[in-house]
């Protein structure tokens, strides 16, 4: 998820299309809460670990 918000701010930036910065961003964000919740231990999504 963090490799495809990357992706996305990259390609909005580049094309400027704001609406794929904005979803990049989102995506991005959430990627990083998903990937420290998972790294300390709790359950994401019924899975153990978040990779």
């Amino acid at each position: 998820m963090i490799v495809l918000g990357i992706i996305l701010l990259v390609v909005g930036l580049v094309a400027g299309i704001s609406i794929l910065w904005t979803i990049g961003g989102i995506l991005v964000v959430i990627g990083v809460v998903l990937w420290i919740v998972g790294a300390l231990g709790h359950g994401v999504g019924g899975r153990k670990h978040y990779w």
